[in-house]
């Protein structure tokens, strides 16, 4: 006889994974003379044990808050972040969150949401912007900083990236651990293109003096591009498939890996490889501008503020656009607007807040609601550079928080302490057409 599917359906299997050897082995033992009750008694030990569904907690457990908020927009903006904690609070790999000054509804987490988890790493908690991260350099002579932007905007590149960068390859120190890793295989002429490249967005160029001395510095604002997208891409698709399996009910855009598998494992080396080509790529535009400009480095640091962290007690730190006031991270800057300071802070170690400050201002509502509501106006005084010629009006001070506010509550809630500022000069972004007002 010759079993098929509908044998084991009538032995009361339901299909799956499991069907096809099966069936395979019901066949041989078929053909050796077992009989069908033998047989059928033979295929249920291969059945494999149903995994126990991890469940959702059916209330949210507390999250800290470091929001302010007293104008109606604020409210309105605070609910909706409250309201996007409380679902991921609810997660079974969840341990703790918290929310800074600059949160605002994005997605599964808020941005300025900070998330710690167990044993698992979300994907969709840091998003396609794998290490957005600021970096800054300080140049030892005092040139003219109009000399300094128009330099650097020669030099540097937003938007679309060519198909081969125009600066420099890949160290190869970074791009040989590509290989072998199941999340970055085939990634390297992605990898390649986007290097020393700037994208589109909030993303920019920052030319100004530090308050405390006076001298030029120049700060850039970046993730990882194309190559930390893909990442993301194969992660998600990683972590649903993980998922499905073990917490069905848990959200498709909050799926995770488990840490602890060698997928866990790679996924995680994957992002201290995209880590270490991010860094690689703020400093390889920095150190192009200052061999253009004649004029030697005197000082260098970057923080990444959209990323995993692991700390020391095990748990891993999900940042979604909050930067690391912990120990290690003893300098980082935060950026306001395009017309305010950029802040270099250190540590506060403010364990209540995870450990975490804020990212920047923030936003009380997205591009296409602000545009609808506001029309923004320039700031004088700055020199304002669109790398595309068309500016990108829902990038102008207007569409974020005030910076007044946030740095009161930073000060407030000891999220960090402000060491030194740099005083703006002069910006460059990419400009866009897609927030035009409508008509």
């Amino acid at each position: 006889m010759t079993y098929t599917g509908k044998d084991l359906i009538r032995w009361g299997h339901k299909p799956g994974p499991f069907f096809g050897p099966a069936i395979d082995e019901a066949n041989r033992l078929s053909k050796k003379g077992y009989s069908e009750a033998l047989i059928e008694e033979m295929i249920r030990r291969l059945v494999p044990t149903p995994i126990p569904e991890i469940q959702l907690y059916s209330t949210s457990r507390p999250f800290g808050v470091f929001l302010d908020a007293t104008t109606e927009d604020e409210i309105t903006n605070k609910a909706a972040v409250h309201k996007a904690m409380d679902e991921l609070m609810r997660l079974p790999t969840v341990v703790s969150g918290v929310i800074m000054p600059d949160a605002c509804p994005a997605g599964v987490i808020p941005v300025g949401g900070v998330v710690a988890t167990k044993g698992a790493i979300h994907p969709g908690f840091h998003s396609a912007d794998v290490c957005c991260s600021m970096a800054i350099t300080v140049f030892k002579r005092n040139d003219d900083p109009k000399r300094l932007l128009d330099a650097a905007f020669g030099i540097t590149h937003f938007g679309p990236s060519p198909k081969q960068s125009r600066y420099s390859k890949v160290p190869h120190t970074i791009l040989n651990r590509f290989r072998g890793n199941p999340f970055l295989a085939q990634s390297e002429n992605i990898a390649g293109a986007h290097f020393a490249t700037q994208g589109d967005g909030n993303h920019f160029l920052f030319v100004g003096h530090l308050e405390s001395t006076g001298q030029l510095a120049m700060v850039t604002h970046h993730g990882s591009r194309g190559l930390g997208a893909q990442l993301y891409k194969r992660g998600m698709q990683a972590a649903r498939r993980h998922t499905a399996i073990v917490a069905r009910r848990a959200p498709p855009a909050a799926a995770w890996l488990d840490a602890t598998s060698d997928q866990g494992f790679a996924y995680w080396e994957a992002l201290q490889i995209v880590r270490d080509w991010t860094e690689a790529s703020h400093f390889e535009i920095h150190n192009r501008i200052a061999r253009h400009m004649g004029n030697a480095i005197i000082d260098q640091f970057w923080n990444e503020h959209n990323f995993v962290f692991r700390r020391d007690d095990g748990l891993y730190y999900h940042a979604k656009g909050a930067t690391p006031s912990f120990a290690g991270y003893e300098r980082t800057l935060i950026p306001m607007n395009m017309a305010e300071p950029i802040l270099i802070t250190a540590p506060t170690n403010n364990e209540t807040a995870l450990g975490f400050a804020p990212h920047g201002a923030g936003r009380n509502m997205s591009r296409t609601q602000f545009m609808k509501s506001y029309d923004p106006i320039p700031p004088a005084n700055i020199d304002i550079r669109y790398f595309t010629g068309k500016p990108d009006p829902s990038e102008l001070p207007d569409a974020y928080k005030s910076a007044a506010g946030v740095i009161a509550q930073i000060k407030k809630y000891d999220l960090a302490k402000i060491t030194d500022r740099v005083l703006p000069y002069g910006n460059i972004m990419a400009g866009d057409t897609a927030w035009r007002r409508p008509t």
